[in-house]
C-alpha cells in the first residue's frame, strides 16, 4: 500500500508524487490517454492492441510530477488490475461516452470501491458520433458512482484523448484530488515499494520494475522481495535512462536479480548485506503464495475415470502467467481435468521439451521463443507446443486441447426408410435382402438401423444397393431395390415386414 500519513509524519517527511492508476473497459481509451499525457505510444508494440502488462510511467503538469500506473483491460488481467489498484492513490475512471458503462467499467468499479480509492471519471471519446456523456453520468449512477451533479462528489470530465480536448482539466482535477489526500513521504528511509513487473530480458537477464512507496532506493543496495534478494546494478527509468538513486513514487527499472521477484509482492531494501540476509531466511510466504493454483495442480488428485490433460504453461513475465492461472482455474468439467506439470517465465527450453515428452505433456507460451536446441529435441520427441501474443487466444486455445479429450457426441442426420418384402442368405456377417424405399432415399454407404414398431435397433453399413439389377448409388421412394448390408452392430433380427432406416451420423465436437 502506499504509505500512511501516520508513516510519513516526520520531520524529514515531505509531499510525494500521487500514483494514479488508469482503468476501464477494453477499447475504451486508458492506452490512448496515457499516450496523449506521455507523448509517447505503447500500442504499437502490443499484438491486437491490447495493453498487456502493468507499467509505470512518470509525467510533469505544470512544475508537479504524476506517476501513471497503466492497467490492462482485458478481462483476463483482473488479477494485475487489483494489484495496480492496490498500489495507487487516485484512480481515473475511463467510461467511452459511445458505449458507456461495460462489463470491464463495472469490474473496475469493483475494485474501485474495494481498495477504497478517490476516483475521477474521465468521459473519453467525446468528438465520436453517438457520444453521450449524459447516459454515462446516469448509468454511472445505476453502477453506484455518482458524479458532480448526479448527487455524488465524483469528479467529472469530458475529454477526448485522441484529439487532447479536456486532458488538462482532466489532470489538474488529478492534482487537486491528490492535494486533499496530503500525500507525503520519508527520503531519508530505507526503501519500501513494490514489485509490478518482472522478465527476463534477453541481454540483461532478469529485471524488474520497482515503485517506491517511501524512502530512497540507492544503486548498490539489496533489495528484498520474499525469499528472492537482489544486488542493485543498475536502475532506469521508463525513457531507459541511468538513475543512481530513486525516490518516492518513483518507478525504476531494476538490474541485478538471480532469480525473478514475484509481481505484487512488497519489497524492503538496505545496504547490509547481513540484513537483507534475515530478511529472506524469515520471508516464506511469497514462496508458499505464488501461483497457488499451478503449485496445488501437481498434487491434486483427479478421479481415475476423468481424461487428463498434462500441461506447461511458459511466459515472458510473471504478470501474464498470473492472468493465464487466474484464468485457467475457473475451467472444469466432469469428464476432463488438467494437470500443470511445470510453469515459469522465458522461452520454452530443453528442459520444458524433456518433461513434456515424460509425461506427453502440451506447452502452451505466450509473448515467448523456442530455444533452438528445443525446437530439434521437440521435433524428434513429437511435442506439441504453442505459442500465443494474445493471451485470450491461447486460453481460447487450452480449453480447446482440453475439449478435444472429451468424447464427441454424434447426431443421426436420416435420409429415408425402407421395407423389407424379402430377405435372403446371409454370407460372411452380410444380409441380403429386397424391399420399397416407403420414405426419404436409400443411400450407398449410410448406416441402417432396424425398426421394429417403437424400437429402433443398430443394424450395420448398407455396403450395396441395386435397382432392376444394376448398382446404384440411392434409391428414391416409392423404388424397390436389392440390399447387401454389413451386419456389424446387430441388436436384432430383421424379418420381412420389418423397417430399415438409412442415416449419416454427423461427429459433433464437444466443448467445455
Amino acid at each position: 500500500m502506499p504509505p500512511s500519513k501516520e508513516q510519513s509524519s516526520t520531520s524529514t517527511a515531505v509531499r510525494r508524487p500521487p500514483i494514479v492508476v488508469v482503468m476501464g473497459h477494453v477499447d475504451h481509451g486508458k492506452t490512448k490517454l496515457l499516450d496523449t499525457i506521455r507523448k509517447t505510444n505503447v500500442v504499437a508494440d502490443e499484438s491486437g492492441g491490447i495493453t498487456q502488462h502493468i507499467g509505470a510511467y512518470q509525467a510533469q503538469v505544470a512544475d508537479k510530477t504524476l506517476t501513471f500506473l497503466d492497467t490492462p483491460g482485458h478481462e483476463a488481467f483482473t488479477a494485475i488490475r487489483s494489484r495496480g489498484a492496490r498500489v495507487a492513490d487516485i484512480a481515473i475512471l475511463v467510461v467511452a461516452a459511445d458505449e458507456s458503462v461495460k462489463p470491464q467499467t463495472q469490474e473496475a468499479i469493483r475494485i474501485i470501491k474495494e481498495s477504497e480509492l478517490p476516483v475521477v471519471v474521465a468521459i473519453n471519446k467525446i468528438d465520436k458520433e453517438g457520444a453521450n456523456p449524459n447516459k454515462v453520468k446516469q448509468d454511472l449512477a445505476a453502477a453506484d458512482v455518482l458524479v458532480e451533479g448526479w448527487g455524488g462528489d465524483a469528479p467529472v470530465v469530458e475529454i477526448s484523448a485522441l484529439e487532447g480536448t479536456g486532458i488538462d482539466d482532466l489532470l489538474e482535477m488529478v492534482l487537486l484530488v491528490a492535494d486533499l489526500q496530503d500525500l507525503a513521504a520519508d527520503p531519508s528511509r530505507g526503501a519500501t515499494g513494490v514489485i509490478i513487473e518482472s522478465h527476463l530480458d534477453k541481454r540483461r537477464g532478469i529485471v524488474a520494475t520497482a515503485l517506491v512507496h517511501d524512502g530512497t532506493l540507492r544503486v548498490g543496495e539489496y533489495i528484498v522481495v520474499g525469499t528472492v534478494t537482489g544486488k542493485i546494478r543498475a536502475m532506469e527509468d521508463a525513457t531507459g535512462e541511468s538513475m543512481g538513486e530513486v525516490g518516492p513514487s518513483q518507478p525504476a527499472l531494476i538490474i541485478g536479480w538471480t532469480h525473478a521477484p514475484s509481481i505484487g509482492q512488497p519489497f524492503r531494501a538496505t545496504n547490509v548485506k547481513k540484513v537483507a540476509d534475515e530478511w529472506e531466511r524469515d520471508s516464506v510466504l511469497v514462496v508458499e503464495q505464488a501461483f497457488p493454483f499451478f503449485r496445488e495442480s501437481l498434487r491434486a488428485s483427479i478421479p481415475p475415470e476423468k481424461k487428463v490433460l498434462n500441461v506447461i504453461f511458459k511466459s515472458d513475465v510473471s504478470s501474464s502467467l498470473e492472468a493465464i492461472e487466474s484464468s485457467v482455474k475457473g475451467i472444469e468439467s466432469e469428464k476432463v481435468a488438467f494437470r500443470v506439470l511445470d510453469f515459469g517465465v522465458g522461452n520454452v527450453n530443453e528442459k520444458d521439451i524433456k518433461t513434456a515428452a515424460t509425461k506427453g505433456a502440451v506447452i502452451f507460451g505466450f509473448h515467448v521463443g523456442i530455444e533452438p536446441s528445443a525446437v530439434r529435441l521437440g521435433e524428434k520427441e513429437g511435442i506439441r507446443i504453442e505459442t500465443h501474443t494474445i493471451i485470450y487466444e491461447l486460453i481460447e486455445a487450452f480449453r480447446n486441447t482440453l475439449a478435444d479429450l472429451l468424447d464427441p457426441a454424434f447426431n443421426n442426420i436420416v435420409a429415408g426408410q425402407l421395407e423389407i418384402l424379402a430377405l435372403f442368405k446371409i454370407e460372411g456377417g452380410k444380409q441380403v435382402l429386397g424391399g420399397r424405399v416407403t420414405k426419404g432415399k436409400a443411400v450407398r454407404g449410410s448406416m441402417v438401423d432396424l425398426v421394429k414398431g417403437d424400437k429402433r435397433l443398430a443394424l450395420g453399413r448398407l455396403l450395396q444397393l441395386q435397382h432392376n439389377k444394376e448398382d446404384v448409388t440411392e434409391a428414391a421412394q416409392g423404388m424397390e431395390a436389392g440390399l447387401r448390408i454389413d451386419i456389424t452392430r446387430a441388436e436384432g433380427e430383421p424379418k420381412v415386414g420389418d423397417t430399415l432406416e438409412f442415416y449419416e451420423q454427423e461427429k459433433i465436437r464437444q466443448s467445455l
